[in-house]
């Protein structure tokens, strides 16, 4: 189960996905101040934190998705299906940040932080994890036909 390489690459975006929710992605000035957002909403020093729980829920469910499926290594096809469905949601959420930062207002000033690069790293993490279940099943097929 561990052993496998795909296995590692579902931890790695696990991790990843996690992480994106208390890293900062962006920074945001405003004439209302400083917010820095992340997967979990908009913080701002001055004005109490605008958390977004539904966002912050999606984003560990997600995360929550990847590390399970490590655990579902007996079915491919559905492990498959299910990596596939996960690099779906990655992106919904990447997306939802994305309309969740252009909602703040108009912007002074922009600054970008070390989590904007997660989600990439998240999505090219599961598609590493795709091309190796895909190459075990490719081995079984294989290894079946020469029995």
């Amino acid at each position: 189960m561990i052993q496998r390489i795909q296995s590692i690459w579902l931890l790695l975006a696990a991790v990843a996905i996690a992480f994106s929710a208390f890293v900062p992605s962006i920074g945001l000035g405003t004439a209302a101040g400083y917010f820095t957002l992340n997967n979990a909403g908009l913080k701002n020093e001055a004005i109490a934190s605008t958390a977004n729980y539904p966002l912050l829920i999606s984003t560990l469910a997600t995360a929550l998705i990847s590390l399970v499926n490590v655990f579902n290594f007996r079915n491919r096809k559905l492990q498959k299906r299910i990596v596939s469905l996960n690099i779906l949601l990655v992106i919904g959420l990447a997306v939802w940040v994305f309309l969740l930062g252009k909602s703040v207002g108009e912007l002074k000033e922009l600054d970008i932080e070390f989590g904007v690069f997660l989600i990439p790293v998240a999505v090219i993490l599961l598609f590493l994890a795709l091309a190796g279940i895909n190459k075990d099943e490719k081995l079984i097929r294989s290894a079946d036909r020469l029995r």
